[in-house]
């Protein structure tokens, strides 16, 4: 019993030294993070080749992502129903790259979920 209370006397100090002590973005950022760990933001994962400057994916939803740094894997995990998940699997070589873009929106699907291969970039006149 004496452990559990010194245990939850160390874990406040530490949740008061962060609170007066983290900057405004830090703290922004570590919610953002937790957010997208309970899949309650919109995201896109674009997966580029850095050799030939295409486009080879992209997973688009209310999704999660971790990098395995030990196989070499961006780990995709996305929500799509209310107990329903997908998990995908991009693998890392020296000539992929990816981005992860917040898009968080409103849709009238939550389940809201697309992934696309190898997708071409129609060619686009600006005048």
């Amino acid at each position: 019993m004496e452990i559990k209370k010194i245990l939850i006397a160390i874990l406040s100090v530490c949740v008061l030294i962060c609170a007066s002590g983290c900057s405004e973005a830090e703290r922004v950022n570590h919610n953002i993070s937790r957010q997208a760990e309970y899949f309650e933001c919109e995201r896109r994962v674009t997966v580029y080749n850095a050799r030939t400057d295409k486009v080879i994916m992209l997973i688009e939803g209310y999704i999660n992502i971790e990098t395995d740094t030990e196989n070499k894997e961006l780990v995709v995990t996305a929500k799509v129903g209310p107990s329903k998940y997908k998990k995908n699997y991009v693998y890392l070589t020296d000539y992929t790259l990816y981005v992860v873009d917040d898009i968080s929106g409103t849709h009238t699907d939550p389940w809201h979920y697309k992934i696309y291969f190898d997708f071409k970039l129609p060619d686009i006149e600006v005048k």
